[in-house]
């Protein structure tokens, strides 16, 4: 299926016809009856999708499946559009940037923060309990603050607390701010909780200051968790029980999930990762392919040494088209698995996105309590 070039009024008129959208582009009824993304089915097997925008020459930049793709001009109207080949099974985030500028959709209903929205091929599978964000809403926060002052890790952080259910199990969420401003897990949790399939627990979202710094298997980092957030989080008043501690974390917040559980395991011997940096090596941010190390990097070289990981559940999940970090996972999961750990392993219909990986984060963390 091609889009045709402008020709006649005629042809004008039918130039969207099979996405289901008629009228000139560019006039103000075409834009009226605009929805965007719009997918339709490809010979092969995937999915052709039709992005629109109203203005000035502008590029699709998505969070990891794609380098930005330049929107066309619909000959010289306000009207800029795509037509995009997505595989089957995807959900990604993108923004529309126009100059120095970032924009969600404004035809999609599906955002992600302020500046970013969210398509879904139509066999992507549902996520329950995470509703729709317009881009202009603003997302309902924990009313308990916790001001930490890290002695080792320094500065200053605000990290909020939520009772799920009246509280329990502490679920640390690595990266909270994300899952706060751009995607409402708090409201997420307390929905699966009501309908029984998450018990009680108390969400503690930690937000990062330097991810690579603090995630890149820093013992400090752990030791400041230990030592300084969690009886701050004892004191805050908020029901927590510290003993039964779920930690969550995607990307490099993963792979420090993973090592936590290595090195500190009178702390975590629970985890949830989602798509874990499991390349990672000292000093492999700093190459022009971090990903072409050694497969499963420094904790697969952890792991080759048997540890007994009897003690511990241990959930993974990746985006089933990330094609390139599947081998460091796999063999991450697999050394896990051999060395005593409870295991789970899945696959989300994402790439390296955390749109892909909500429905992992409520399902995991729920298994990762027994």
């Amino acid at each position: 299926m091609t889009v045709p070039v402008p020709g006649p009024a005629t042809d004008e008129e039918q130039a969207f016809a099979a996405f289901g959208l008629s009228g000139r582009p560019g006039t103000d009824a075409f834009w009226a009856a605009a929805r965007t993304p719009v997918p339709v089915p490809d010979a092969d097997g995937g999915w052709r999708t039709l992005f629109l925008w109203r203005g000035s020459a502008a590029c699709l930049d998505f969070e990891s499946w794609s380098p930005p793709i330049p929107l066309r001009r619909w000959a010289d109207t306000d009207c800029w559009y795509a037509e995009v080949r997505m595989p089957a099974r995807l959900r990604v985030t993108y923004r529309i940037v126009a100059g120095e500028a970032a924009h969600a959709d404004p035809f999609n209903p599906v955002g992600a923060g302020a500046d970013r929205s969210i398509a879904a091929t139509p066999d992507a599978p549902a996520q329950p309990h995470w509703p729709v964000v317009g881009a202009d809403d603003v997302l309902p926060l924990p009313r308990t603050r916790l001001r930490w002052t890290g002695e080792r890790l320094g500065g200053r952080r605000t990290v909020r607390v939520h009772p799920v259910g009246g509280g329990g199990p502490v679920v640390l969420l690595l990266d909270g701010d994300d899952w706060l401003y751009l995607h409402p897990a708090m409201t997420a949790f307390d929905s699966a909780a009501a309908a029984g399939e998450l018990p009680p627990v108390t969400l503690v979202f930690l937000p990062a200051k330097d991810r690579q710094a603090e995630f890149g298997c820093r013992p400090e980092f752990w030791e400041a968790v230990r030592d300084e957030l969690l009886p701050l989080v004892a004191e805050s008043g908020v029901p927590a029980d510290l003993d039964r501690l779920v930690v969550a974390g995607q990307s490099l917040g993963g792979l420090s999930a993973l090592y936590a559980a290595l090195e500190f395991p009178d702390l975590v011997s629970r985890i949830a990762v989602q798509s874990a940096s499991l390349w990672w090596t000292p000093g492999a941010m700093e190459l022009a392919d971090p990903l072409g190390g050694p497969v499963g990097g420094t904790l697969a070289a952890r792991l080759h040494r048997s540890p007994d990981l009897s003690g511990l559940r241990c959930a993974f999940d990746v985006g089933e088209h990330e094609t390139r970090m599947l081998p460091h996972c796999e063999l991450a999961e697999t050394l896990t698995e051999r060395a005593g750990a409870t295991v789970r392993v899945s696959r989300s219909a994402s790439d390296h996105d955390r749109a892909g990986w909500r429905h992992a984060l409520l399902r995991d963390v729920a298994w990762a309590l027994g």
